[in-house]
């Protein structure tokens, strides 16, 4: 099964009639040399999170995904940068777990799509209190991205999903060959 497909049958079971998107690509300039590239050949409906925060010509980065967005329906999360997701008209905005708590400050302020990263039980709690609409719970499994960081696996991912006051992707080391996986538990979307 492909990976977009996987992921729609997720959020149709875990998130009907929430209007999140069931698949998220998350930049990675070490990993994705050419993420307007791949935003284009995404599913409609779709998102693209811009997550290097450091990456030089963020902004012009930025742009060119919101047009390519514009163009193929899909929605632009910016990572950790309101003034820049407002500049380029993206449809929201994603905070590391260290800074979830500003969720509450937009939640109230601009109609965005707001996710937070989490990596435990008390973090997906946090983004809920936060007023997240929702989580990126990582890593699911081995990453290059964070090879340090022990997996969770599929039935540790969902228990913490299950247990979660808010929706929750599945992100991390999640190809095509393992994401069926996941598929009897209670991911709302693939990231």
């Amino acid at each position: 099964m492909k990976l977009a497909e996987l992921a729609k049958r997720l959020n149709s079971q875990n998130a009907p009639g929430l209007g999140l998107p069931p698949l998220l690509l998350i930049t990675d300039a070490a990993r994705l040399p050419d993420p307007a590239g791949a935003a284009e050949r995404l599913p409609s409906g779709s998102a693209v999170l811009l997550r290097d925060y450091e990456l030089a010509g963020r902004e012009a980065l930025a742009r060119e995904l919101a047009e390519v967005a514009r163009r193929c329906g899909l929605k632009l999360l910016i990572a950790g940068d309101a003034a820049l997701a407002m500049r380029v008209g993206a449809a929201g905005i994603h905070f590391p777990e260290a800074r979830a708590g500003e969720a509450r400050r937009w939640r109230h302020r601009r109609h965005w799509l707001i996710t937070v990263a989490a990596h435990s039980r008390a973090a997906l709690h946090h983004a809920a209190m936060c007023g997240a609409d929702a989580a990126l719970l990582s890593p699911v499994f081995a990453t290059e991205s964070h090879p340090e960081r022990r997996p969770l696996g599929p039935e540790g991912f969902n228990l913490l999903a299950a247990r979660a006051a808010l929706p929750v992707y599945a992100l991390g080391g999640i190809d095509c060959h393992n994401a069926a996986r996941l598929l009897c538990g209670r991911a709302a979307g693939i990231a």
